[in-house]
């Protein structure tokens, strides 16, 4: 691994990320970019994939990446993390000796990164920052439907991060009102860092025809594609208004990359649409996601509800909003909350009834466009970057200061 480079007289803050490689995973990396510009050293810690190197100075930032080994299963999981917290505690150790670590900022999950910042806040004072990204006993639930010991380990987990933190990032409200109730946080320590696209990233522009595949509408999603994301729910509602529904005129473009891909290509197969279901995969080329998103009749979340998701907020609907796009969504607490009635909901996690609204959305172009409209100015007014950002050096300038730990 390539040399620590020398001390340097700013703050020095580690960013944690066990889940995806930064700058792919696109919190971290923009939280990240947020401290450096405000003159804060900064390096990230994370998995080495997609052919990633195992160092590189991005924009000015330090990014150190380790050998991943992922799991699928249970133990394949603890190996995982075993892995990731090995790799990122000898990766803190020696930036520590050569650069020193004024806060070290984990971003779950798992949540057992404390364990890495635990003996740098004892022994040196290092100050801790938990960035709460899942609720992983919500995870837990919504995998596999049952509230056991292991439930009850992930709750003592999530607890013990928040009493070793000295502040904390919560994606929304109900993360904030979770961690008080649950985990007896302190409400003057929780800052609501929501996810939104960076300025610049995604960008309005116009429609491209040649993306609709010679179709009149393209409806388009974006995210990660895992069991609880529910894609096997969008290609019920693609088959229903394909097949059923005889439409003809659409094709859903879907981009993103997880370990459910395969399979969900599989299944378009078996159901006869995948001419008009394309996976796209993953992209990580901000002006063609723009391009996809801009020429898309309807954006879609079909996140299902469930305890978990009730709870998160969906970064891909805040992503189309930011692009004007009309939405059809489950009808998630979180979602609700950031649409609010710029978007159409469907209850009862009903497929069928999820393809009829896309289609009703499709046959009304004068509500399309008053939607479009509306969602772009709530996003403007409460759902930017820049309003996370504020909430971001708010956070930092209380947990440093102007004091070097």
């Amino acid at each position: 691994m390539r040399a620590v480079p020398a001390l340097s007289p700013r703050r020095h803050v580690v960013i944690l990320v066990e889940n995806l490689p930064v700058p792919f995973d696109r919190r971290p990396w923009q939280i990240a970019q947020t401290l450096h510009a405000a003159a804060h050293d900064v390096s990230v810690i994370c998995p080495r994939m997609y052919d990633t190197k195992s160092f590189e100075r991005l924009s000015g930032i330090d990014v150190y990446r380790y050998p991943s080994r992922e799991g699928d299963t249970p133990i394949g999981w603890i190996v995982e993390y075993l892995n990731a917290m090995f790799w990122m505690l000898l990766i803190c150790i020696r930036l520590f000796l050569v650069r020193g670590i004024d806060v070290i900022h984990a971003c779950n999950p798992p949540d057992l990164l404390f364990l890495v910042a635990w003996p740098f806040k004892l022994f040196f004072g290092t100050r801790f920052l938990f960035d709460h990204h899942d609720l992983n006993p919500e995870v837990y639930v919504a995998k596999f439907n049952r509230r056991d010991r292991v439930y009850d380990a992930l709750c003592r987990l999530e607890r013990m991060t928040y009493r070793l933190a000295d502040a904390a990032f919560a994606t929304n409200l109900s993360f904030k009102r979770i961690a008080i109730e649950r985990d007896n946080a302190r409400p003057d320590r929780i800052y609501v860092v929501r996810n939104a696209p960076v300025p610049g990233r995604l960008i309005p522009g116009l429609l491209q025809p040649s993306l609709r595949d010679g179709r009149e509408h393209l409806i388009a999603y974006i995210g990660v594609m895992n069991k609880q994301d529910g894609l096997d729910l969008l290609l019920e509602s693609a088959r229903h208004l394909i097949k059923s529904r005889g439409r003809s005129d659409v094709v859903f473009k879907l981009i993103g990359d997880g370990p459910e891909l395969p399979g969900l290509r599989e299944t378009a197969r078996e159901m006869g649409i995948a001419e008009q279901v394309k996976f796209l995969g993953r992209i990580s080329d901000g002006r063609l996601i723009s391009e996809v998103l801009n020429t898309a009749s309807i954006c879609v979340c079909p996140d299902p509800k469930n305890e978990m998701n009730d709870h998160s907020t969906m970064t891909k609907i805040v992503e189309y909003l930011a692009l004007g796009r009309p939405v059809v969504a489950y009808d998630l607490l979180e979602s609700i909350y950031t649409a609010g009635d710029t978007a159409l909901y469907v209850s009862n996690n009903d497929p069928i009834a999820f393809g009829d609204r896309i289609g009703e959305l499709l046959d009304n172009p004068a509500l399309r466009e008053d939607l479009s409209h509306r969602g772009l100015a709530r996003y403007e007014e409460q759902l930017s970057w820049h309003r996370s950002q504020a909430e971001i050096l708010r956070a930092y300038a209380m947990l440093v200061g102007r004091r070097r730990i």
